[in-house]
């Protein structure tokens, strides 16, 4: 059950909200449903067929290094550095051809009170290149972390506390927009509050859960995060 339908007495009490983190692909861009289609044919090329519905189960919300580790356990060998060098201009020219900002998401950062980042498993050159293709990189400029800046990726609660920790905020003050289980499970280990959009590619049941509101219209965030 999402804590928007629990009864209001049986919600956890926290401090006012300072900050809004927002992952970045699924949340802001629409990239997912691009990516998890290459993914298909990348990870056969390697030899590991899997269905897309399989890839977002595995991998959605998880760090590169993660799923690197991952394809190596399946393969039982170790993949050479700049393994996947040949397979990013698939990527590349998908999201040039059709990558837009997640449907509604404008709209709710225009409406947005609160100061805001960006904290994300997709390394810094990809945020660059997916928020710059989308026009949103200049809004959060200067406040955009990556996985690639902790030692643990989400489900770990390290992005999170290491966005909230460079920003001066405590994370109990932190509300962290998500759209994977991977997602959701980190804000709850960092002690945030966290909303979960199933709007994309993740059902509704993989995000409920403690301190978490579900909801499928970007739309609607600023008036829950108000909430």
């Amino acid at each position: 059950m999402s804590s928007e339908n629990q009864p209001r007495d049986r919600r956890k009490k926290w401090p006012a909200a300072e900050l809004v983190i927002f992952d970045c692909d699924g949340v802001l861009v629409d990239s997912e449903k691009i990516a998890v289609k290459v993914d298909v044919d990348v990870l056969a090329a390697l030899g590991w067929p899997l269905t897309e519905e399989e890839i977002v189960e595995r991998f959605v919300g998880r760090s590169f290094a993660d799923m690197t580790a991952d394809i190596e356990r399946y393969l039982g060998r170790a993949l050479p550095d700049g393994w996947d060098t040949p397979y990013r201009r698939l990527y590349r020219e998908a999201f040039e051809r059709e990558l837009t900002p997640v449907d509604g998401v404008v709209e709710a950062l225009d409406a947005l009170t609160l100061p805001s980042c960006v904290a994300s498993s997709t390394s810094h050159a990809g945020l660059r290149h997916t928020l710059g293709l989308t026009g949103l990189y200049e809004r959060f400029a200067g406040r955009v972390f990556s996985a690639a800046d902790v030692a643990r990726g989400k489900p770990a609660p390290d992005l999170f506390l290491h966005a909230a920790r460079s920003l001066g905020v405590e994370p109990a003050r932190c509300l962290v927009v998500e759209d994977s289980r991977y997602g959701v499970e980190a804000a709850r280990a960092a002690g945030m509050r966290s909303y979960g959009y199933y709007g994309g590619l993740t059902p509704a049941a993989w995000l409920e859960g403690p301190d978490t509101t579900v909801f499928d219209d970007m739309r609607k965030l600023p008036g829950l995060l108000g909430s």
